[in-house]
């Protein structure tokens, strides 16, 4: 059974077992007001977004270099080598994320982006690079 508080004053009360909670997968909620907040271990958060938002990453090799592009979102690079594009496209995606963070959150057409931008957040580099190209999550 999971634990849900009535109140964000009983949970600041009972954090340790609010964070226990979530990091064992278990439901951890703390209702505000008429909203209701959940807690989520980051590392279960990551690998399930990872999982429902495919980059559905373009590489392409052209002018004697690579672009790689996610179609549907506005961001892309470039490289000499695909390492190199990559890279680049992991700093492309971290940049993006500030932007969402900072101000895109509430433009029409990048507020859905919300889980895509979370994933990016809660990953390293190196998941990035492994959702990005493909690899096991």
């Amino acid at each position: 059974m999971g634990v849900h508080f009535a109140s964000y004053t009983e949970a600041r009360a009972k954090l340790k077992e609010l964070l226990d909670a979530a990091e064992r997968g278990r439901s951890a909620t703390v209702r505000r007001d008429d909203r209701t907040a959940a807690v989520v271990d980051g590392e279960r958060l990551r690998y399930f977004l990872a999982r429902i938002c495919p980059s559905n990453a373009q590489v392409v090799a052209e002018d004697g270099g690579w672009s790689v592009f996610i179609p549907g979102l506005p961001v892309a690079a470039d490289g000499r080598t695909f390492d190199e594009a990559i890279d680049e496209m992991i700093d492309a995606l971290r940049e993006y994320a500030e932007d969402w963070q900072d101000h895109l959150l509430d433009a029409v057409n990048h507020r859905d982006n919300w889980g895509l931008v979370q994933m990016i957040c809660l990953s390293s580099d190196d998941q990035l690079r492994e959702w990005l190209i493909g690899a096991a999550q």
